[in-house]
């Protein structure tokens, strides 16, 4: 049966997801509990829905940001609770592009699917994501690029982790309207998304390698 919490994240309605998150910490549950009974249950349900062209773009941006909100709650405690989280990314928009719509959503379904999610933002340089796969080895670093143009950083920033030593223990995922899962292999990629949902397991299945 799905929870209240739950459906609200579906449903993205922000009002009622931080009340009863707000109400299952004052009942006494565990932030982790309430991440991973509710919150990665409805993102799972919510790319379930994507990918059967149930959802489409604008329904899973307010499902993902309500399931943010959530976690801006949730995320101080799971700190100082210790939990570790299902792994790291390193998220960013590549050199020269500032779209950021695709990557802000990857960004929030890889955080309702447990992640650690870094997001660098837009216009990121190879240096930056190499700064931020350094500061934890066996990161992911996930790549968006909206222009044709753009697409090549993703290739420096591969080259960039090979010459800092870090391309062995760091996985790379890109992701954009013009990428397809040939560039990703042209380029040296470990897997490519063409969605956040798909975002998401693609990222838990590399991190099983």
């Amino acid at each position: 049966m799905t929870s209240k919490l739950e459906q609200s994240v579906i449903d993205g309605d922000l009002d009622t997801t931080l009340a009863e998150v707000r109400c299952l910490i004052g009942e006494g549950s565990l932030p982790q509990a309430i991440m991973e009974e509710h919150l990665v249950p409805a993102m799972a349900e919510v790319g379930r829905l994507f990918e059967e062209n149930e959802y489409f773009v604008p329904e899973l941006l307010i499902s993902a940001r309500a399931m943010q909100e959530a976690m801006k709650i949730l995320n101080p405690l799971l700190a100082n609770s210790g939990i570790k989280k299902a792994g790291r990314v390193v998220i960013g928009t590549v050199k020269g592009d500032f779209h950021d719509i695709g990557k802000n959503l990857v960004a929030s379904m890889l955080e309702g699917g447990g992640f650690e999610v870094v997001d660098l933002g837009v216009d990121v340089s190879p240096e930056k994501f190499a700064e931020q796969a350094k500061e934890k080895p066996g990161s992911i670093v996930a790549m968006s690029a909206l222009l044709t143009t753009t697409m090549t950083q993703m290739s420096a920033v591969i080259q960039k982790l090979d010459a800092e030593g870090l391309r062995t223990l760091t996985k790379v995922i890109i992701g954009g309207a013009p990428v397809t899962d040939e560039f990703a292999k042209k380029i040296g990629a470990d897997g490519y998304s063409d969605n956040a949902s798909a975002a998401v397991t693609l990222a838990k299945s590399l991190l099983l390698k």
